[in-house]
């Protein structure tokens, strides 16, 4: 499993983003999980989680289609949620500019990934306004990106309810336990490809139904995976501005005919 290597690899994702989610530009939907283990003797609280759980963490980015592009597994589940991301190579590589992400003319959207609160706004980074921030405007937005990010959650839905071993807490070595879970991605990736009506039903994707203004939701990880903690930090103008460029955006000439039912109907 490896991170697209050129600009037309990033390209080809967003394309897919755009045709199957309407959000443009877009090249991943970005989470982390803590998977549950057995620490091992005499490591303490080194894997101790807020949720008071032994666990590493499973950091993921989905294309449009529920596969995995990128999986680190191995960060304590000890570690801050906000540090997560960045004890990953795929952070070292963003913040280096070495991902060969499109660059794009001023003015013209940015090639970002998407995520939710756990995750710090950056400019090639999205998450949600809070829910003390809301407006219409950015009720708008937020729906816009959860119909993109949802992917993710959908994925790790799909993971836990084929594999079951994620349904205990894992007693293998650590490095064995890491070895299972990316087996657990690759064969998840596999069978996205050459079985996917079989492996990924209907039932098992969040289905929305626009003309009634319904979500439906698929399968999910909740009570399986513990979520990354929600953290505060701080934000660069750049990224606001970013996000607002989006907000901008699906408010006007990216908008979609239901987002307005859809907003109404979740008041």
């Amino acid at each position: 499993m490896k991170l697209p290597k050129t600009e037309n690899d990033w390209k080809k994702i967003a394309k897919e983003f755009n045709s199957e989610w309407q959000f443009p530009t877009c090249i991943g939907a970005v989470d982390g999980k803590h998977i549950h283990i057995v620490a091992p003797k005499g490591s303490g609280s080194y894997y101790f989680n807020y949720k008071k759980r032994n666990s590493i963490v499973l950091m993921a980015i989905s294309n449009a289609n529920y596969e995995f592009i990128m999986c680190d597994i191995g960060t304590n589940g000890r570690v801050s949620d906000g540090g997560v991301i960045r004890n990953t190579t795929f952070y070292e590589l963003l913040v280096a500019n070495k991902l060969k992400i499109p660059k794009v003319g001023n003015g013209a959207l940015p090639y970002v990934f998407v995520a939710d609160e756990a995750f710090t706004l950056r400019p090639d980074m999205l998450n949600p306004f809070s829910q003390k921030q809301l407006n219409y405007e950015r009720r708008i937005f937020n729906y816009r990106l959860s119909r993109a990010r949802r992917i993710i959650e959908n994925v790790f839905g799909i993971l836990v309810a084929r594999f079951r071993i994620f349904h205990t807490d894992i007693n293998l070595k650590l490095e064995t336990t890491e070895i299972v879970t990316l087996c657990c991605c690759i064969l998840h990736n596999f069978l996205c490809i050459k079985s996917s009506n079989h492996y990924i039903p209907p039932e098992s994707t969040d289905q929305e139904d626009i003309g009634n203004a319904t979500v439906t939701p698929g399968l999910a990880s909740h009570g399986v995976f513990d979520e990354l903690q929600r953290t505060p930090t701080n934000i660069s103008a750049n990224a606001k501005q970013t996000r607002q460029q989006y907000l901008e955006y699906f408010n006007g000439v990216g908008a979609v005919e239901w987002q307005d039912r859809m907003i109404v109907q979740r008041e």
